[in-house]
């Protein structure tokens, strides 16, 4: 056993050691409930018909909205993927874990000629293999572990989901978008995937996969990881739902409507029909999941998360989706990039349409796991994640300010910065002016009013807390561009 893995093995059993004997004890009279874990690549907050859209239809994951718990102020833990499908597998903050940037994006270059004010930090290009991740928590009480999907935590396959806890692995690798020949048709080019028939579409297969694997449980608890490359780009619908969105346009009257992010355009409107017929193909794909679990009789003991990676893409490649009252979207610090749509439907816990303001972040997943496994030991690993169960349970929480730190350009046309949300207020700091904004959520969704110099103490109190994250998680900062204009 060589040094990564003996310490995780120790950690794993120490998690376990510190649950105690009656939470053991407890498992082996309660039937322990099984986890539906979708995760959606690029999906905007408005981009579902339970969250807003008009255009988009999405009528299976409404129906699981309207079955369970709807939160209108969760967050990614990040503007890009990498680093939030890593927090919500470790349970902590990419900047404690240095993977802050999508994997596979340029590291810092001294001799780069870029004339940007900064030169981003370095970050690590994989999920460590000494983090023991949800995956592996789950595995050692005793569940089947599935992934489907994108994974993108590691360039080689000593990173990819078998080595992280996974037992089953179907089309999680290193790529974090279909790229191959046939992009999200058949043939995938992806070497963890085998193709299926000609035509066959990427996310139906995906879906197949899952409902393989729990067929194949009978009985025994599961993990399925459903993690879509949908809505990711390359921008490939079926042709048959796209004509569907190009006539409902028409329909609808609407027009590509434009405004302004920095020095990028931004959409200002839903109406991209091919974007749309993605939507709707993953939202297909769901409801043959959840279907089948509930033909199977698994579903008043599954446990399902709907959430995704980071804001809706509306300033770049394609530009698909609007984010609308949100401002920005993926790649940037505002709201547009980290603000998610999350569902979970946690059966007989949580109320049929009820709706949460509180916020969360997808660091909360793996300890809010745990305790619905009755596994509610809290180790060392997940350090920035705190158990949400008691909203879901319809009570409060306590929670901690969330925090957020991207020391990079991004491809979407953000910089780096770093930001802290408590309560209603937020502060973001943007590394190449030391410019500070500060936005009252609560009175401006759209964050288009700055009140860092109407309200310094909050700023002071902000910004004392986002140096004290900083610090803790050892955060990696950008530094001078010697090339800058």
């Amino acid at each position: 056993m060589n040094r990564r893995n003996f310490l995780k093995a120790t950690a794993i059993t120490t998690l376990y050691s510190l649950a105690g004997c009656n939470a053991l004890a407890q498992n082996q009279v309660k039937a322990k409930p099984n986890f539906l874990f979708i995760l959606v690549d690029d999906l905007g907050w408005t981009d579902l018909g339970c969250f807003g859209s008009t255009f988009y239809e999405t009528p299976n994951i409404d129906k699981l909205c309207a079955s369970g718990m709807k939160f209108t102020n969760a967050y990614a833990a990040c503007p890009v993927c990498s680093p939030t499908r890593a927090s919500i597998m470790a349970g902590k903050y990419p900047s404690r874990m240095d993977t802050t940037d999508y994997f596979g994006a340029p590291q810092p270059n001294p001799n780069s000629k870029s004339r940007r004010p900064l030169q981003p930090a370095r970050y690590l290009p994989h999920l460590p293999l000494e983090e023991v991740t949800i995956a592996e928590a789950l595995k050692e009480a005793g569940y089947g572990t599935f992934f489907a999907g994108k994974w993108h935590l590691g360039e080689s396959a000593e990173y990819w989901p078998k080595a992280q806890g996974f037992d089953v692995n179907k089309g999680g690798w290193s790529r974090g978008g279909p790229y191959g020949p046939g992009k999200y048709f058949v043939p995938y080019g992806v070497p963890t995937l085998e193709d299926g028939p000609k035509g066959e579409h990427l996310p139906d297969r995906l879906a197949t996969e899952t409902v393989k694997f729990i067929d194949h449980q009978k009985g025994k608890p599961f993990l399925t990881y459903l993690a879509f490359y949908s809505v990711h780009t390359p921008l490939v619908a079926r042709e048959d739902l796209k004509q569907k969105y190009i006539e409902k346009k028409k329909k609808m009257n609407l027009e590509e409507k434009w405004g302004q992010e920095g020095e990028r355009k931004v959409r200002e409107i839903q109406e991209h029909a091919v974007y749309a017929g993605m939507i709707e193909a993953m939202d297909l794909a769901v409801g043959k999941v959840l279907d089948h679990i509930k033909a199977k009789g698994l579903d008043e003991n599954t446990i399902v998360i709907f959430m995704s990676d980071n804001g809706g893409l509306s300033t770049s490649e394609g530009h698909p989706t609007c984010n609308y009252p949100l401002r920005a979207g993926k790649g940037w610090m505002y709201e547009g990039g980290i603000r998610e749509p999350m569902i979970v439907r946690w059966p007989g816990v949580t109320q049929k349409g009820s709706v949460c303001d509180s916020p969360v972040i997808s660091t909360d997943f793996y300890p809010t796991m745990l305790e619905m496994a009755d596994l509610s030991a809290k180790p060392k690993q997940h350090l920035d994640g705190q158990s949400f169960a008691p909203l879901l349970k319809g009570k409060e929480m306590n929670r901690e300010p969330l925090f957020w730190h991207y020391p990079h350009y991004g491809n979407q046309g953000g910089a780096p910065t770093s930001a802290v949300r408590m309560g209603d207020w937020k502060l973001i700091k943007w590394y190449e002016d030391d410019k500070l904004e500060l936005f009252n959520l609560k009175d401006d969704i759209s964050e288009k009013n700055n009140l860092a110099k109407t309200n310094p103490a909050m700023v002071k109190k902000l910004k004392a807390h986002m140096d004290k994250m900083l610090k803790e998680t050892n955060a990696k900062l950008p530094t001078r561009n010697p090339n800058a204009k």
